[in-house]
C-alpha cells in the first residue's frame, strides 16, 4: 500500500441546520458547504489550491493555528474529525 505524501487533519463543525464549516488546522484554511460531504470536498479543493500555490511561489505551506483557537478545543458543534 502506498502511503500519502501529505496527511492533514480535517474538522467539520455544524454551523446551523443548513451549513457545515470544514477546517484544516495545520494549513489554517477553511471552507463550507450545505452538506457534510460538500464541506469535506470543498476543504480538499481548498487544501489542494493552497499547497499548489505555496509550492509554486516557494512559500511555507504550514500555518498552524494556536491551540486556543483549535475548534476541537473550543467548538461544541464538532461533527467529525478525519484525515485529509
Amino acid at each position: 500500500m502506498i502511503s500519502p505524501l501529505f496527511s492533514f487533519t480535517g474538522i467539520i463543525v455544524q454551523d446551523d441546520e443548513d451549513h457545515y464549516s470544514a477546517l484544516c488546522p495545520e494549513l489554517d484554511i477553511a471552507s463550507w458547504g450545505p452538506t457534510l460531504e460538500t464541506a469535506k470536498s470543498a476543504l480538499l479543493e481548498a487544501a489542494t489550491l493552497h499547497l499548489e500555490g505555496a509550492f509554486e511561489d516557494g512559500l511555507p505551506y504550514l500555518r498552524p493555528i494556536p491551540p486556543e483557537d483549535d475548534p476541537r478545543q473550543t467548538a461544541d458543534a464538532v461533527v467529525e474529525v478525519f484525515r485529509l
